[in-house]
């Protein structure tokens, strides 16, 4: 059965659309679009017209193809903006009109559980260690540890690379007085999931999510960019440090030609990477693993074992 699953992030739409048969998941393409629908969402609490009708066109596009390539099922997810902007039933309806798809707005919970199905459904080798899933999205980042068994811990904090620029940054190189600001914010915000997560006995680190794939692209100089090449990919967190010092100085401009990284993420890069440090950092972690299989697997997953 062909299957399309859409996501509509804080910082980017993304489809997957894949055959499901035999309880696997093959023939995986995705498409991306930065639409930032949680943009300003922060500051005034709703989603401005602008970015309804920019997420709506894209969402049409999606569900255009998804027919293209005949899907048998769409489902759509909505995450962090759409939880926390007042408006976001308005964009539910809108899209249903429009489209025809019903977006479901899931909370930070299930959020955490599609990501984790998803990096198992992708994972090789043995299951049954304690594995941290980080996912670090435009406006939240999802901390989940479990193995095979299930979920241990799961927690979604409000720290996301587009949430957190919009607070902090206004300099062009972002100055060091700005980034310690957000450094100090973003560690403050998550220091006690964090020291959950330390009796924990972790075994590995993987990470989802646009800043962490786009973070390996970078490491690996991808001058285009490849699911192959990314997925189960190693960044330690002396690579990760190098970057980040780079980021710090760089103007924007300079970013949007760095290879392995989409232009239009380049303004929210650095903060994505950085919240990605301050976890390496407390949890004395030196390597993440990075995984191609996320949410949008998680969601086929999910909906297939209901069919089953």
């Amino acid at each position: 059965m062909k299957i399309g699953t859409i996501d509509i992030g804080t910082n980017s739409m993304r489809l997957l659309i894949a055959d499901y048969k035999n309880n696997k998941i093959e023939n995986r393409k995705k498409y991306i679009n930065i639409t930032r629908i949680g943009q300003g969402v922060d500051d005034k609490g709703y989603i401005t017209e602008e970015a309804l009708e920019r997420n709506l066109n894209a969402l049409k596009e999606f569900a255009d193809k998804c027919i293209e390539e005949k899907c048998e099922k769409v489902y759509c997810m909505g995450t962090s903006a759409l939880r926390d902007s007042k408006n976001g039933q308005d964009f539910v309806n809108r899209a249903k009109e429009l489209t025809n798809i019903d977006v479901k707005i899931i909370c930070g919970e299930e959020e955490s559980n599609l990501g984790f199905m998803g990096v198992l459904e992708g994972a090789g080798g043995d299951k049954s260690n304690y594995i941290l899933v980080l996912d670090i999205g435009g406006g939240s980042t999802e901390f989940i540890v479990g193995n095979e068994d299930g979920i241990k811990f799961c927690k979604s904090e409000n720290v996301g690379a587009l949430r957190m620029t919009e607070k902090f940054i206004t300099t062009d190189p972002i100055s060091d007085e700005e980034f310690s600001k957000m450094s100090v914010f973003i560690e403050k915000t998550i220091s006690s999931t964090l020291d959950k997560i330390k009796g924990m006995h972790v075994s590995k680190l993987v990470g989802i999510g646009g800043a962490i794939t786009s973070l390996s692209a970078m490491n690996q100089q991808l001058e285009v960019y490849s699911m192959e090449k990314v997925h189960n990919s190693v960044v330690t967190k002396k690579d990760l440090e190098k970057i980040l010092q780079n980021l710090k100085k760089m103007t924007l401009s300079d970013k949007k030609t760095i290879k392995g990284l989409q232009p239009k993420r380049a303004d929210i890069i650095t903060a994505g990477v950085k919240i990605l440090h301050i976890v390496m950092e407390k949890l004395e972690i030196e390597k993440i693993m990075i995984s191609e299989y996320d949410n949008l697997e998680g969601l086929i997953c999910q909906n297939s074992k209901k069919m089953s």
